[in-house]
């Protein structure tokens, strides 16, 4: 397996889910595998919204907007310091 690091096409976008952190690094197959990890991962607002009352199908789903991710291969990250 290889590491993909992933980060919105857009830095201001609302649905990246962790807004402190420009881009997230993860190991996957190929880029489409990165991204189904990544969706997978962070589904939408887990518990929805009152205009969205159902957990994992809110607004801040990437799922079916594959043009708002850049996935691109990258080196092993370092390793988190203790």
């Amino acid at each position: 397996m290889k590491w993909f690091a992933l980060r919105p096409r857009d830095p201001a976008d609302p649905r990246w889910p962790l807004p402190e952190t420009p881009q997230i690094t993860l190991k996957a197959e190929d880029a489409d595998d990165a991204r189904r990890r990544f969706e997978e991962a962070y589904p939408s607002e887990p518990f929805g919204t009152p205009a969205h009352p159902t957990g994992e199908v809110g607004p801040g789903s990437f799922r079916g907007d594959a043009q708002a991710l850049v996935v691109e291969e990258t080196d092993t990250p370092p390793a988190p310091e203790a």
